[in-house]
């Protein structure tokens, strides 16, 4: 059986809703949080390996608040996560990214942030930049970029620097259909060559195309863990029956 390259243990984040100030200006700076919610609640898995991993859940489920976590972007309140190897992290769209710097800067930039040599990111650049169809504009400021031409970036770096684990969110969902294609035939390679993979996403065909489980998360706890298509089988019946019970009391207003 192969090693556990992540452990994740009881794991939680908890976020302020607001801040509560007194209405004098010197004591402003010492506002105190009022309210806090669990964006990610006691959450528990153990990763091996070569595994490929998808991420589902609704919008604010604690998807992208795990991968913060496990990037070391951000701590958590409670629990543990316990990591074995080098990490590569796509997230929101332009996340390490600079936007003063050129996209060749940018480059460096990013894959320094990831740990990674500057030898090392040089080795890699003509297929980074040849992979990102950035070529034209490798020189033009990162904010002069659309977000499809960000997205295409930050993933070029991603998946070309060697990492032992690769972390993605939503990372498709931006680019236009060619881009999505090229993406999804470079996980596939990435996943021959034993890279573990965790990648959030809405679409059930790429999440069951390209995992071999899933993760289901749902209002910051794990509701379930399991073969790719039948997690994903049981998130889209359970989002068909809330839409429906949304649809029929709508109609009670009508």
């Amino acid at each position: 059986m192969s090693e556990i390259v992540i452990r994740i243990e009881g794991l939680g984040k908890q976020y302020p809703k607001g801040l509560q100030a007194n209405v004098l200006a010197e004591r402003m700076r010492q506002a105190k949080r009022a309210e806090w919610f669990w964006a990610l609640r006691d959450v528990s898995a153990e990763i091996r390996r070569g595994e490929t991993i998808g991420l589902v859940g609704r919008n604010g489920a604690g998807k992208t608040t795990l991968l913060r976590i496990l990037s070391r972007i951000t701590r958590p309140t409670e629990g543990r996560a316990d990591i074995y190897g080098r990490v590569g992290v796509l997230l929101e769209v332009g996340t390490g990214f600079h936007t003063e710097l050129t996209g060749r800067e940018n480059i460096f930039l990013n894959g320094a942030l990831l740990g990674f040599r500057e030898a090392q990111i040089r080795r890699q650049f003509a297929e980074i930049v040849e992979f990102s169809g950035l070529a034209e504009f490798i020189d033009t400021p990162f904010k002069r970029y659309s977000s499809g031409m960000k997205a295409r970036l930050g993933f070029s770096v991603a998946v070309h620097l060697e990492s032992d684990i690769l972390l993605i969110d939503e990372a498709l969902a931006v680019g236009d259909a060619g881009f999505r294609h090229q993406g999804m035939a470079k996980i596939r390679e990435l996943i021959r060559s034993d890279r573990t993979v965790i990648l959030a996403g809405h679409e059930p065909a790429m999440i069951t195309a390209l995992c071999d489980r899933a993760m289901w998360l749902e209002h910051g706890c794990l509701k379930a863990i399991g073969e790719a298509s039948a997690i994903m089988g049981r998130y889209l019946e359970s989002e068909t029956a809330g839409h429906n019970g949304a649809h029929q009391q709508l109609q009670l207003f009508d």
